[in-house]
């Protein structure tokens, strides 16, 4: 049985042999044909590419020399226009020297006769010098015969004559003086009537109700004990922080703030409701809220000015105009809101403009802005108008917007027609039944300057009018005001006050010095 399997096992070997020599040639044999293959594709690629080269090369060279050409024609087109404007150049000039020459021709000519005519002046002249010397003594001779025959000099009639026709003009002068102020007086009495029936014709109605107090309400009696705090430090605490008058009487479960600045009460209010609510009151406590209350109002000012432009439909407003009219809620004009009064014109510009066959958005948009001059963060000696016109022009508004609002009170001319649409819209809604009262504007623009008179002494930090403009609260910097000068100063504004101002009453004068040491445990 081995002796059988021994054969069988070499015959597959060499079989296994044989066969791996056959694949190898076949493989051999295959490889040099694909070698044959790649190499005539590769010169029939070498002669396509050198064809396709000699085309291009030639395509080239026909390029250029039509380029060539092209240039070549255009350069001799150039030159041939150069030696045109040349040639006609050379053309002008000789036709220029030739006038020229005609021009010297004729002026030495008339150099001769200028000559001839001078030789002759110069006799007339000598002539005329002769006669009017003449004349002169034939005048003197007469003056002095009039002085004889007068008994005057010729000074002295001079002067009577001067006497006479100043008396004359002094009382022409006189009766037409007259007669100019009894027409102005006419004339003044005529417009007096207008002016005072078209005030009894809006005075006649509805009025506003003045507000200058907000009520906060209490859950309890005992609330108000924590606000005074003890011996009143909270209360002295969140009137030095905020302006704002805090009355505490009998009323039940209620205190009343006083202000007649609208932001300073809202604070006011919105701190008290924060104190009450957390339950902590105490000065140091009330200094925080009140400082956090007042970024909150700021915020709440903007998302109002955000909202008032969104509402109208005007876009691309600045952002600190955003700012401005989120302000005006917080500002009330002869007793009627500032945004409200500013919303109202813009829409009855809107209107008016579009009657008229004008841009209605550029009319909106002047009629939101004209009163922009009454809310400023700090005070300015120019109108209301001029100075909303001044910030218009800073923040990149348009001409006719900007003039719009420097003319609704005739500071300025007007322009463009959107400036006396702007004003017509604003004596319609301020002359609404019930919309305006000039008592309140009047009594605030009296507290600022009650408050202002303290901003001009050193030293002072704060100024607040509180109790109707009855007591003028001053809270000055220790570091440079002691105890002696805080009296004095007391005295000072005092006077100031008696002797700058007009105000009903007394006017009590309460200068507050505080010191404090502060330090920080780390």
């Amino acid at each position: 049985m081995d002796g059988m399997i021994l054969p069988i096992i070499i015959g597959i070997v060499a079989g296994l042999i044989i066969g791996f020599f056959i694949a190898k040639a076949l493989e051999k044999n295959k490889a040099s044909a694909i070698l044959k293959d790649a190499k005539s594709q590769a010169s029939s690629i070498i002669k396509t590419a050198k064809s396709d080269a000699e085309v291009l090369k030639k395509d080239k060279v026909l390029q250029a020399k039509e380029k060539f050409i092209e240039l070549k024609s255009e350069h001799e087109k150039v030159i041939l226009s150069r030696d045109r404007k040349v040639s006609e150049a050379e053309k002008r000039i000789r036709e220029k020297e030739s006038k020229v020459a005609q021009e010297l021709d004729k002026s030495s000519k008339l150099n001769k006769k200028l000559e001839e005519k001078a030789a002759d002046y110069d006799f007339r002249i000598d002539f005329l010098e002769k006669k009017q010397t003449e004349a002169e003594k034939l005048h003197k001779k007469h003056v002095e015969h009039l002085e004889v025959i007068s008994g005057l000099s010729a000074e002295d009639a001079k002067k009577e004559l001067v006497t006479s026709l100043r008396d004359e003009a002094k009382s022409d002068a006189m009766s037409y003086i007259q007669d100019t102020l009894e027409e102005a007086k006419l004339t003044a009495q005529q417009e007096a009537k207008k002016i005072i029936l078209s005030t009894i014709q809006r005075i006649g109605v509805e009025q506003t109700v003045e507000n200058c107090v907000s009520v906060f309400n209490l859950e309890s009696d005992d609330v108000k004990g924590r606000i005074i705090g003890r011996e009143g430090r909270n209360i002295r605490a969140i009137e030095s922080a905020t302006g704002v008058e805090i009355i505490v009487d009998d009323t039940p479960e209620a205190i009343i703030l006083s202000c007649f600045d609208p932001i300073r009460r809202e604070i006011a209010r919105l701190s008290l409701h924060k104190l009450v609510t957390d339950g902590r009151i105490h000065p140091a406590r009330i200094e925080e809220i009140v400082a956090k209350t007042s970024k909150e109002i700021n915020q709440e000012i903007i998302e109002v000015g955000k909202r008032t432009v969104i509402d109208l439909g005007i876009h691309g407003l600045h952002p600190e105009l955003i700012k401005v009219v989120g302000r005006m809620k917080y500002r009330s004009s002869y007793g009627q809101n500032l945004l409200q009064h500013s919303r109202e014109v813009a829409n009855l510009c809107a209107l008016m403009a579009a009657e008229l066959g004008l841009n209605p958005k550029v009319a909106k948009r002047a009629g939101l802005l004209h009163d922009i001059g009454k809310v400023p963060e700090t005070e300015s000696e120019l109108p209301h108008a001029l100075l909303g016109m001044e910030w218009a022009q800073k923040y990149g508004e348009k001409p006719d917007v900007c003039n719009a609002i420097g003319a609704h009170h005739d500071e300025i001319e007007m322009k463009s027609l959107y400036a006396p649409i702007v004003q017509v819209c604003d004596a319609i809604s301020g002359a609404r039944p019930g919309a305006r009262r000039q008592v309140l504007d009047s009594y605030i623009q009296r507290l600022k300057d009650l408050e202002n008179v303290a901003f001009g002494f050193v030293g002072v930090q704060k100024a607040y009018a509180i109790q109707a403009g009855r007591e003028l609260r001053v809270i000055v910097e220790s570091e440079k005001v002691d105890d002696i000068k805080a009296s004095e100063l007391s005295f000072n504004i005092s006077q100031k006050i008696q002797n700058d101002m007009t105000y009903p009453g007394q006017v009590r004068v309460t200068v507050i010095r505080e010191t404090r040491a502060v330090n920080i445990a780390k």
